[in-house]
């Protein structure tokens, strides 16, 4: 399906800070997949604190590299147009991708790298699907790199504290800990894995290492692989792992999800529905 020439529905903000009020809505051209790209319909896409942060100029001059920006990274939806050297998808596949932190999701359409795109199961409805790209696998990395466990393999009873545990990345690190075995802990020995960390974290995180202190603060920063979605995808499929959704917005009310997550207070993900 041809798409040139043809307008879509988005949300953009044209520069730093202004919150939910500095959201405009445009339209404008849909955009045309590159080599190794894919063009998606998009049914869904979440909000990740990132998001506004760079909004709000918290990792300039890093982020964004140009105004204006349409937000939201982690989209799920079905593929309409695919370009030249995508071998793994065709028109009408159902998938889920990470746009990065370029941005692009809040919008009708969008174009996604075949890299980081996986396909999405039957059993993974388009919201679940979107929620679970940065935040299900920061809380994987959290766990399985930073935490060191193992979620096939039966292993010991081990002790962890998840801070931040009714967020969006938290209630995923809760139900995969469970998964690796794992128990809350607050003892002197136990993990600390901070799901929301600061540049104070960091600087914890550096003393606690120079002082030898047992208990560790280990604060991350995570990019989404394609083959971490996929076996989250399949954890879902599995029902292994449920995907929280504290609420969900059409696109015409975009303003009001941004402002949901600025807040803080949402337990589990926003999610926005073109």
């Amino acid at each position: 399906m041809n798409m040139a020439g043809k307008l879509m529905k988005a949300v953009w903000y044209n520069s730093y800070g202004g919150g939910s009020a500095g959201l405009k809505h445009v339209e404008i051209p849909i955009p045309s997949p590159g080599v190794n790209e894919i063009l998606l319909k998009i049914e869904a896409a979440s909000i990740n604190p990132i998001d506004w942060k760079i909004q709000k100029g918290m990792v300039r001059p890093f982020l964004p590299k140009k105004f204006p920006v349409i937000p939201a990274g982690d989209v799920a939806g079905e593929i309409v147009e695919v370009g030249s050297g995508v071998k793994k998808f065709k028109a009408g596949d159902k998938i889920v991708s990470t746009l990065g932190a370029a941005g692009g999701g809040f919008a009708e359409y969008a174009v996604a790298k075949e890299n980081l795109t996986v396909s999405r199961p039957p059993e993974v409805s388009a919201a679940d699907g979107a929620s679970l790209v940065i935040a299900g696998c920061t809380a994987l990395h959290a766990l399985t790199i930073t935490g060191g466990i193992n979620l096939v393999k039966i292993q010991p009873r081990s002790n962890i504290l998840i801070t931040a545990a009714s967020g969006g990345v938290g209630h995923y690190a809760v139900q995969l800990a469970k998964l690796g075995n794992t128990h809350d802990s607050r003892s002197p020995n136990g993990k600390v894995i901070d799901l929301t960390p600061s540049g104070g974290a960091f600087w914890t995180y550096a003393v606690k290492k120079i002082t030898f202190s047992k208990k560790q603060l280990q604060p991350l920063l995570v990019v989404p692989k394609a083959e971490q979605i996929e076996c989250l995808l399949n954890y879902v499929k599995e029902g292994k792992l449920k995907t929280v959704i504290d609420s969900r917005y059409p696109l015409s009310r975009a303003e009001e999800a941004w402002e949901k997550s600025i807040e803080g207070h949402a337990t589990g993900k926003v999610v926005v529905e073109p």
